[in-house]
């Protein structure tokens, strides 16, 4: 297998995490060659403005592997952000590169404030589009045609990416590692970079409790905090109603609307999600996960977890568990002395 290439432009006060994150999620993606042996999936370079290194914003130094006057075909470009394309000389050379390199690129992305690059070059007009909440308002008033989503992790838009702000860029490369190797590539450099992959299934990815608390409104901001952090409390329509002071039926019409979706899907989302963090992490019976949840019982939690998952949650653990069982092994042999 011929690994994709990865193309990061690289200039001055870029953000270095914007590069090296989503690099070594890249990286981290191999799989076998058939034979027993592992292959990396992607060739990673960093294309430069000159054949310069160029410290980025925290003073870190990066050396291009290539120039954008001299730069190889690229499987997918990514734009990382940094104050340094917001300077008016670098944003006009970065653009003007960008509207010729990306008619042979499969894919491109901006990473945070990346899209400043991005977007001055009018091929995200008419888009919808992400980027660092401190910016999106700016990125907004600066270029009108673009439909901006604040509030997402990452959005997808034909073949342009966008993400919201410095970590979001690993979320994005995870996903575009699942879109071309499938989720058990993904989910092991995932595991790799000891970062949890979470994925809704269509084109967009959230971070659930980053998504719940951006999107709450002040009133509901301290209920989902506590919702979050205690799953299992009563969490009927009527107490939460009472914790939010409203009356039921304000609270299910305004809770919808904030969210998208009714309190009971919010609040069996959050526990599956947490059960299928747990299945991940601990090596305990599936009823004391159902129980540590909030589910009433463990048939009712194996339900519910299949129907969103379409797995049963011993086959999740089998699959997705940190620790294999081989190591589950080895440790029970040590714990008693064999």
């Amino acid at each position: 297998m011929t690994p994709l290439r990865i193309g990061f432009l690289g200039y001055e006060q870029a953000n270095a995490l914007d590069i090296a994150g989503p690099a070594e999620a890249f990286a981290s993606a191999v799989r076998s060659d058939g034979k027993g042996k592992l292959e990396r999936c992607y060739d990673v370079s960093i294309i430069g403005l000159t054949r310069r290194a160029f410290t980025t914003e925290s003073g870190l130094v990066f050396l291009p592997t290539a120039t954008i006057d001299a730069s190889p075909k690229l499987d997918t470009l990514i734009i990382p952000g940094g104050c340094g394309l917001r300077s008016p000389d670098i944003n006009r050379k970065v653009a003007q590169w960008l509207t010729e390199k990306t008619k042979g690129t499969r894919r491109v992305a901006s990473v945070c404030t990346g899209i400043y690059g991005l977007a001055a070059t009018g091929l995200l007009d008419g888009r919808r589009v992400t980027t660092h909440w401190r910016f999106a308002a700016d990125v907004a008033k600066r270029f009108p045609k673009l439909r901006m989503e604040p509030n997402a992790l990452f959005v997808k838009d034909g073949s342009f990416y966008s993400s919201a702000g410095v970590t979001a860029g690993i979320d994005l490369a995870l996903a575009l590692i699942e879109e071309d190797f499938g989720s058990k590539v993904a989910l092991t450099a995932a595991r790799e970079m000891v970062v949890y992959l979470k994925r809704s299934g269509g084109q967009e990815q959230y971070s659930e409790p980053l998504q719940f608390q951006t999107n709450s409104s002040d009133r509901f901001a301290e209920l989902v905090a506590w919702m979050t952090n205690n799953p299992t409390e009563e969490m009927s329509v009527e107490s939460l109603a009472r914790r939010a002071s409203l009356s039921p039926r304000q609270f299910f019409r305004r809770f919808k609307e904030h969210f998208g979706s009714s309190p009971g899907t919010f609040v069996e989302t959050l526990r599956l999600n947490e059960a299928r963090r747990r299945l991940t992490v601990a090596e305990v019976s599936i009823e004391n996960v159902a129980e540590s949840v909030g589910f009433n019982g463990a048939d009712s939690f194996r339900r519910a977890f299949a129907r969103r998952f379409r797995v049963t949650p011993s086959k999740f653990r089998r699959h997705f568990a940190l620790q294999d069982k081989s190591s589950r092994r080895s440790n029970r042999k040590r714990k008693h002395g064999k």
